[in-house]
């Protein structure tokens, strides 16, 4: 059995697919299971990371986990899951964690959380992959409202470069990770093919969607105030915005072999995400 936490997001749904389609049982933990919409055999378990009673009772019977976790608790979330793991005789952890958390300069909130979180899944004795994803081509679907209703993409720090990767990339891997006894112990930074800033990717859009986009660059405050208007705390927006930042830094650009290396398979182009993706860009 694998558990799955965050088993309804983007990533974790894709990796809840592949293994499913790989004919692995799955098991998925979430808050609100009415509202998971997950696959019919998939077990679906009501659960809270931040209760280790919850956390003890999902592991039941689990051989394997795919640990992800989200915003200022992922430290107190990832050791809740390492000691209850620990304590149920779990053989493995893939972690998706940071790209930037093995980079000494980088303090602010999201690769700190994750460091203890991974901290926490070492020290748990339970042979561990960390999955590092730079960026994700998902996040462009931040800008599906303003590309629909004005044609345009409103973004801060237009001079960055991220060389994001598919979330079926990092589902590719971190699937790996879970059924190959040689990921155990290895770190794995995961990019796509090309590192591109935010007019970039708005000229891949356009081009997609055969009609002209414009690239608008926006204050930080202001992308600040644009995430606290959607009901973001002020915590987490603060994190979000220090990790726009990082998009300024060489770190993000650089462009590693890891998703062909572990999946055998080049990694997807943002132009091929937006294919797939065109209709909810559509106006």
């Amino acid at each position: 059995m694998i558990l799955v936490t965050g088993a309804t997001g983007t990533v974790g749904r894709a990796v809840v697919d592949r293994l499913r389609a790989l004919g692995e049982p799955v098991r998925a933990l979430t808050r609100r299971p009415e509202t998971a919409d997950l696959p019919v055999d998939i077990e679906v378990v009501r659960g809270d990371l931040g209760v280790p009673e919850d956390v003890s009772a999902a592991l039941t019977g689990v051989d394997r986990v795919f640990l992800l976790t989200a915003g200022p608790e992922i430290p107190r979330h990832d050791a809740n899951l390492a000691a209850a793991a620990a304590a149920a005789g779990v053989g493995r952890i893939v972690k998706l964690s940071s790209g930037r958390v093995d980079d000494a300069t980088a303090t602010d909130p999201i690769p700190a959380w994750h460091r203890a979180g991974e901290a926490a899944v070492r020290a748990s004795g339970i042979p561990w992959t960390m999955v590092r994803p730079l960026g994700f081509m998902s996040n462009a679907l931040h800008w599906a409202g303003t590309v629909r209703a004005r044609d345009t993409v409103f973004a801060p720090f237009g001079q960055g470069r991220i060389a994001v990767v598919d979330a079926g990339d990092i589902a590719a891997v971190a699937t790996e990770s879970l059924l190959g006894a040689r990921h155990a112990g290895r770190l794995y930074t995961l990019s796509g093919p090309q590192a591109l800033s935010p007019g970039e990717q708005t000229g891949i859009l356009a081009e997609v969607l055969g009609r002209p986009l414009r690239y608008v660059e926006t204050e930080p405050a202001d992308a600040r105030a644009a995430l606290l208007s959607f009901g973001v705390e002020p915590e987490m927006a603060d994190a979000i915005m220090a990790l726009r930042a990082t998009a300024l830094e060489s770190f993000t650009s650089v462009v590693h072999p890891t998703v062909e290396a572990v999946t055998g398979r080049a990694p997807r182009s943002f132009r091929e995400w937006a294919v797939e993706h065109r209709a909810e860009f559509a106006a």
